[in-house]
Protein backbone atom coordinates (compact mmCIF):
# COMPACT_ATOMS: atom_id res chain seq x y z
CA UNK A 1 0.00 0.00 0.00
CA UNK A 2 1.15 3.23 -0.70
CA UNK A 3 -0.49 6.87 0.42
CA UNK A 4 0.84 10.09 -0.90
CA UNK A 5 -0.71 13.56 -0.17
CA UNK A 6 -0.50 17.24 -1.88
CA UNK A 7 -1.59 20.46 -0.36
CA UNK A 8 -3.75 22.56 -1.27
CA UNK A 9 -2.28 26.11 -2.39
CA UNK A 10 -3.56 30.15 -1.50
CA UNK A 11 -2.92 32.30 -4.25
CA UNK A 12 -1.83 35.64 -3.19
CA UNK A 13 -1.23 37.47 -6.17
CA UNK A 14 -0.76 37.42 -9.90
CA UNK A 15 -3.54 34.95 -10.34
CA UNK A 16 -4.43 34.44 -14.45
CA UNK A 17 -0.77 35.53 -15.81
CA UNK A 18 -0.41 31.97 -15.18
CA UNK A 19 -2.37 31.33 -18.24
CA UNK A 20 -1.05 30.54 -21.55
CA UNK A 21 -2.50 33.10 -23.47
CA UNK A 22 -1.32 35.68 -21.54
CA UNK A 23 2.53 34.18 -20.28
CA UNK A 24 3.30 33.13 -23.73
CA UNK A 25 3.54 36.67 -25.19
CA UNK A 26 4.38 38.80 -21.72
CA UNK A 27 5.40 36.73 -19.41
CA UNK A 28 3.50 35.97 -15.97
CA UNK A 29 4.44 35.79 -11.94
CA UNK A 30 2.69 34.55 -8.88
CA UNK A 31 3.06 34.41 -5.85
CA UNK A 32 1.09 31.83 -2.99
CA UNK A 33 1.47 29.49 -0.34
CA UNK A 34 0.63 25.96 0.15
CA UNK A 35 -1.72 25.41 3.33
CA UNK A 36 -1.97 22.54 5.64
CA UNK A 37 -4.59 21.16 3.90
CA UNK A 38 -4.41 18.09 1.79
CA UNK A 39 -5.13 15.97 -0.95
CA UNK A 40 -5.11 12.28 0.04
CA UNK A 41 -4.80 9.11 -2.72
CA UNK A 42 -4.65 5.62 -1.37
CA UNK A 43 -3.18 2.83 -3.88
CA UNK A 44 -2.73 -0.83 -4.00
CA UNK A 45 -2.91 -3.93 -6.08
CA UNK A 46 -6.46 -4.95 -6.75
CA UNK A 47 -7.76 -8.23 -5.33
CA UNK A 48 -9.05 -9.40 -8.81
CA UNK A 49 -5.99 -8.63 -10.62
CA UNK A 50 -7.88 -7.42 -13.88
CA UNK A 51 -9.96 -4.62 -11.87
CA UNK A 52 -9.27 -1.13 -11.91
CA UNK A 53 -11.24 -0.19 -9.00
CA UNK A 54 -11.32 3.93 -8.34
CA UNK A 55 -12.99 5.36 -5.30
CA UNK A 56 -13.88 9.35 -4.98
CA UNK A 57 -17.37 10.71 -4.89
CA UNK A 58 -18.54 7.45 -6.90
CA UNK A 59 -16.88 4.23 -7.33
CA UNK A 60 -16.04 2.49 -10.30
CA UNK A 61 -14.99 -1.04 -11.09
CA UNK A 62 -13.73 -1.48 -14.65
CA UNK A 63 -11.38 -3.83 -16.71
CA UNK A 64 -10.32 -1.27 -19.21
CA UNK A 65 -8.85 1.99 -18.57
CA UNK A 66 -10.97 3.16 -21.73
CA UNK A 67 -14.23 2.91 -19.66
CA UNK A 68 -13.15 5.02 -16.92
CA UNK A 69 -15.26 8.17 -16.50
CA UNK A 70 -13.32 10.05 -13.92
CA UNK A 71 -11.24 12.29 -17.12
CA UNK A 72 -7.90 12.62 -14.81
CA UNK A 73 -7.43 8.91 -13.77
CA UNK A 74 -8.09 8.21 -17.01
CA UNK A 75 -5.87 10.01 -18.81
CA UNK A 76 -2.89 9.36 -15.85
CA UNK A 77 -3.45 5.54 -16.09
CA UNK A 78 -3.23 5.37 -19.62
CA UNK A 79 -0.41 7.61 -20.01
CA UNK A 80 1.75 5.43 -17.44
CA UNK A 81 0.22 1.93 -18.66
CA UNK A 82 -0.82 0.82 -15.01
CA UNK A 83 -3.77 -1.75 -14.47
CA UNK A 84 -4.82 -4.10 -11.64
CA UNK A 85 -4.92 -1.39 -9.04
CA UNK A 86 -6.98 -0.17 -6.42
CA UNK A 87 -6.74 3.79 -5.31
CA UNK A 88 -9.05 5.91 -3.20
CA UNK A 89 -9.08 9.55 -2.77
CA UNK A 90 -10.31 12.42 0.05
CA UNK A 91 -9.62 15.34 0.64
CA UNK A 92 -9.37 17.76 3.35
CA UNK A 93 -11.41 20.43 1.48
CA UNK A 94 -14.26 20.02 -1.27
CA UNK A 95 -13.70 20.34 -4.75
CA UNK A 96 -14.15 23.77 -6.63
CA UNK A 97 -13.84 26.18 -3.42
CA UNK A 98 -11.04 28.45 -4.53
CA UNK A 99 -7.95 26.05 -3.97
CA UNK A 100 -6.73 24.34 -6.85
CA UNK A 101 -8.06 21.02 -6.02
CA UNK A 102 -7.83 19.17 -9.13
CA UNK A 103 -4.72 20.13 -9.91
CA UNK A 104 -3.54 19.12 -6.45
CA UNK A 105 -5.59 15.46 -7.30
CA UNK A 106 -3.54 15.35 -10.55
CA UNK A 107 -0.35 16.03 -8.87
CA UNK A 108 -0.70 13.50 -5.79
CA UNK A 109 -1.97 10.95 -8.37
CA UNK A 110 1.89 11.15 -10.57
CA UNK A 111 3.43 11.07 -7.01
CA UNK A 112 1.78 7.56 -5.92
CA UNK A 113 1.66 6.09 -9.39
CA UNK A 114 5.65 6.99 -10.19
CA UNK A 115 6.49 5.37 -6.23
CA UNK A 116 4.07 2.36 -7.41
CA UNK A 117 6.23 1.81 -10.51
CA UNK A 118 9.58 2.83 -8.66
CA UNK A 119 10.44 5.69 -10.10
CA UNK A 120 11.52 8.67 -8.43
CA UNK A 121 10.36 12.09 -9.66
CA UNK A 122 11.46 15.49 -9.11
CA UNK A 123 8.96 18.57 -7.82
CA UNK A 124 9.88 19.73 -11.11
CA UNK A 125 8.75 17.14 -13.47
CA UNK A 126 5.87 16.11 -11.04
CA UNK A 127 4.48 19.68 -11.86
CA UNK A 128 5.36 19.81 -15.25
CA UNK A 129 3.72 16.48 -15.79
CA UNK A 130 0.29 17.47 -14.34
CA UNK A 131 0.59 20.04 -16.41
CA UNK A 132 0.75 18.39 -19.65
CA UNK A 133 -1.65 15.77 -18.54
CA UNK A 134 -4.38 18.65 -17.67
CA UNK A 135 -3.66 21.64 -20.54
CA UNK A 136 -2.28 19.88 -22.95
CA UNK A 137 -3.65 16.28 -23.18
CA UNK A 138 -7.24 17.06 -21.67
CA UNK A 139 -7.59 20.56 -22.53
CA UNK A 140 -8.44 22.30 -19.59
CA UNK A 141 -8.68 26.17 -19.80
CA UNK A 142 -6.43 26.52 -16.61
CA UNK A 143 -2.93 28.22 -15.65
CA UNK A 144 0.41 26.84 -14.04
CA UNK A 145 0.78 27.74 -11.16
CA UNK A 146 -1.62 24.99 -8.94
CA UNK A 147 -0.05 21.98 -10.03
CA UNK A 148 3.46 24.10 -9.02
CA UNK A 149 2.43 25.30 -6.03
CA UNK A 150 0.72 21.28 -4.98
CA UNK A 151 3.98 19.75 -6.03
CA UNK A 152 6.33 22.34 -4.56
CA UNK A 153 4.72 23.39 -1.40
CA UNK A 154 5.58 26.62 1.09
CA UNK A 155 6.09 29.97 0.25
CA UNK A 156 7.53 31.00 -3.51
CA UNK A 157 7.47 33.13 -6.02
CA UNK A 158 6.58 31.37 -9.64
CA UNK A 159 7.46 32.88 -12.60
CA UNK A 160 5.42 31.99 -16.05
CA UNK A 161 8.30 32.20 -18.86
CA UNK A 162 7.35 32.86 -22.57
CA UNK A 163 9.07 29.65 -23.65
CA UNK A 164 6.69 27.76 -20.70
CA UNK A 165 10.02 27.88 -18.52
CA UNK A 166 8.51 27.87 -14.63
CA UNK A 167 10.72 29.61 -12.38
CA UNK A 168 10.59 28.59 -8.99
CA UNK A 169 11.52 30.65 -6.05
CA UNK A 170 11.53 30.45 -2.10
CA UNK A 171 10.06 33.63 0.07
CA UNK A 172 12.54 33.91 2.86
CA UNK A 173 10.85 35.52 5.89
CA UNK A 174 11.93 36.15 9.34
CA UNK A 175 10.24 33.53 11.71
CA UNK A 176 8.54 35.94 13.71
CA UNK A 177 7.32 37.23 10.10
CA UNK A 178 6.14 33.74 9.02
CA UNK A 179 3.92 33.52 11.71
CA UNK A 180 2.24 36.81 11.64
CA UNK A 181 1.76 36.01 8.01
CA UNK A 182 0.33 32.78 9.35
CA UNK A 183 -1.65 34.47 11.99
CA UNK A 184 -3.15 37.29 10.07
CA UNK A 185 -4.76 35.30 7.59
CA UNK A 186 -8.34 34.75 8.03
CA UNK A 187 -10.32 32.51 5.54
CA UNK A 188 -14.10 32.56 5.09
CA UNK A 189 -16.17 29.42 2.83
CA UNK A 190 -18.86 31.40 0.85
CA UNK A 191 -20.85 28.33 0.73
CA UNK A 192 -20.74 28.14 -3.32
CA UNK A 193 -18.96 26.07 -5.72
CA UNK A 194 -18.37 27.02 -9.21
CA UNK A 195 -16.74 25.50 -12.31
CA UNK A 196 -13.45 27.15 -12.97
CA UNK A 197 -12.81 26.15 -16.07
CA UNK A 198 -15.84 28.50 -17.34
CA UNK A 199 -14.59 31.27 -15.75
CA UNK A 200 -10.76 30.89 -16.57
CA UNK A 201 -11.87 30.09 -20.52
CA UNK A 202 -13.88 33.29 -20.57
CA UNK A 203 -11.04 35.05 -19.02
CA UNK A 204 -7.98 33.34 -21.44
CA UNK A 205 -10.15 34.55 -24.47
CA UNK A 206 -10.47 37.71 -22.85
CA UNK A 207 -6.66 38.65 -23.02
CA UNK A 208 -6.43 37.56 -26.94
CA UNK A 209 -9.16 39.74 -27.70
CA UNK A 210 -9.50 42.82 -25.02
CA UNK A 211 -6.64 45.20 -24.24
CA UNK A 212 -8.45 45.97 -21.13
CA UNK A 213 -7.85 42.29 -19.99
CA UNK A 214 -4.33 42.44 -21.13
CA UNK A 215 -3.66 45.69 -18.90
CA UNK A 216 -5.48 44.26 -16.38
CA UNK A 217 -3.40 41.04 -16.23
CA UNK A 218 0.18 43.08 -16.51
CA UNK A 219 -0.80 45.01 -13.58
CA UNK A 220 -1.41 42.19 -11.60
CA UNK A 221 2.17 40.87 -12.67
CA UNK A 222 3.54 44.74 -11.58
CA UNK A 223 1.67 44.09 -8.24
CA UNK A 224 3.30 40.44 -7.50
CA UNK A 225 6.40 41.59 -8.63
CA UNK A 226 5.98 44.55 -6.07
CA UNK A 227 5.05 42.14 -3.31
CA UNK A 228 7.74 39.92 -3.36
CA UNK A 229 9.98 42.92 -3.01
CA UNK A 230 8.06 43.85 0.03
CA UNK A 231 8.15 40.38 1.41
CA UNK A 232 12.08 39.98 0.95
CA UNK A 233 12.60 42.99 3.10
CA UNK A 234 9.92 41.52 5.74
CA UNK A 235 7.45 44.21 5.51
CA UNK A 236 4.35 41.92 5.85
CA UNK A 237 1.58 44.16 6.16
CA UNK A 238 2.14 45.24 2.90
CA UNK A 239 -0.25 42.01 1.54
CA UNK A 240 -3.16 43.78 2.54
CA UNK A 241 -3.64 46.63 0.55
CA UNK A 242 -2.13 44.73 -2.74
CA UNK A 243 -4.45 42.04 -1.95
CA UNK A 244 -6.92 44.83 -2.48
CA UNK A 245 -6.10 46.15 -5.77
CA UNK A 246 -5.56 42.97 -7.25
CA UNK A 247 -8.86 42.03 -6.12
CA UNK A 248 -10.35 45.02 -7.67
CA UNK A 249 -8.54 44.81 -11.32
CA UNK A 250 -9.07 40.68 -11.11
CA UNK A 251 -12.85 41.30 -10.51
CA UNK A 252 -12.57 43.15 -14.00
CA UNK A 253 -10.86 40.10 -16.29
CA UNK A 254 -13.95 38.31 -16.82
CA UNK A 255 -17.57 37.95 -15.90
CA UNK A 256 -19.13 35.87 -12.85
CA UNK A 257 -15.33 36.09 -10.73
CA UNK A 258 -17.64 38.39 -8.36
CA UNK A 259 -21.20 38.77 -7.25
CA UNK A 260 -23.70 41.20 -5.08
CA UNK A 261 -23.38 38.11 -2.38
CA UNK A 262 -19.39 38.17 -2.93
CA UNK A 263 -19.08 42.11 -2.89
CA UNK A 264 -21.26 42.48 0.47
CA UNK A 265 -18.99 39.94 2.42
CA UNK A 266 -15.68 41.49 0.99
CA UNK A 267 -16.81 44.89 1.96
CA UNK A 268 -17.94 44.21 5.35
CA UNK A 269 -14.55 42.77 6.20
CA UNK A 270 -12.64 45.73 4.56
CA UNK A 271 -15.51 48.01 7.11
CA UNK A 272 -14.72 45.69 10.20
CA UNK A 273 -10.41 45.87 9.20
CA UNK A 274 -9.46 43.84 7.26
CA UNK A 275 -6.69 45.63 5.31
CA UNK A 276 -7.78 43.72 2.04
CA UNK A 277 -8.37 40.59 0.74
CA UNK A 278 -9.54 38.58 -2.13
CA UNK A 279 -12.03 35.31 -3.68
CA UNK A 280 -9.81 32.59 -3.85
CA UNK A 281 -9.52 30.63 -7.35
CA UNK A 282 -10.94 31.77 -10.77
CA UNK A 283 -14.23 33.68 -8.88
CA UNK A 284 -17.97 33.05 -8.85
CA UNK A 285 -17.71 31.29 -5.29
CA UNK A 286 -15.28 29.52 -2.87
CA UNK A 287 -13.21 30.83 -0.52
CA UNK A 288 -12.39 34.78 0.70
CA UNK A 289 -9.23 35.75 1.62
CA UNK A 290 -8.25 38.48 4.09
CA UNK A 291 -5.34 39.51 5.47
CA UNK A 292 -6.25 41.32 8.89
CA UNK A 293 -3.16 42.52 11.05
CA UNK A 294 -4.46 43.60 14.20
CA UNK A 295 -6.12 41.22 17.12
CA UNK A 296 -8.79 43.73 17.62
CA UNK A 297 -9.98 44.20 14.03
CA UNK A 298 -9.50 40.15 13.24
CA UNK A 299 -12.66 39.82 16.21
CA UNK A 300 -14.06 42.55 14.43
CA UNK A 301 -14.00 40.78 10.99
CA UNK A 302 -14.93 37.48 12.34
CA UNK A 303 -17.80 38.80 13.75
CA UNK A 304 -18.90 40.62 10.53
CA UNK A 305 -18.67 37.27 8.72
CA UNK A 306 -20.27 35.49 11.18
CA UNK A 307 -22.65 34.01 8.93
CA UNK A 308 -20.15 32.46 6.73
CA UNK A 309 -17.78 29.08 8.14
CA UNK A 310 -14.33 30.05 9.24
CA UNK A 311 -11.76 27.56 8.18
CA UNK A 312 -8.83 27.94 10.29
CA UNK A 313 -5.15 26.78 8.94
CA UNK A 314 -1.46 26.49 9.05
CA UNK A 315 1.04 27.16 6.33
CA UNK A 316 2.68 24.20 4.47
CA UNK A 317 6.44 23.42 3.99
CA UNK A 318 6.26 20.31 2.40
CA UNK A 319 4.74 19.68 -0.90
CA UNK A 320 3.63 16.81 -2.32
CA UNK A 321 5.00 14.01 -0.62
CA UNK A 322 4.69 10.13 0.14
CA UNK A 323 3.25 9.71 3.53
CA UNK A 324 3.24 6.14 3.73
CA UNK A 325 4.50 3.10 1.89
CA UNK A 326 4.28 -0.84 2.85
Amino acid sequence: MIITRAPFRVSLCGGGSDLPSFYEKYGGCVISTSIRKYVYLCMQPSFNKDDIVLKYSKTEIVQDVNKINHKLFKQTLKDMKINGVEIASMADVPAGTGLGSSSTFTVALLKLLYAYKNESVSAYKLAKRACEIEIDELGNPIGKQDQFAASFGGLKYYEFCPDGFVKVEPIILKKENYAKLEHSLLMFYTGDVRDANKILKEQSNNVMAKNKTIKGTKKLVELTKQLKIEFENNNIDALGPILHQSWLIKKQLANGISNVKIDTYYNSAIKAGASGGKLLGAGGGGFLLFYVPNDCDRKNVREALKDLKEMTFELDQSGCSIIFME
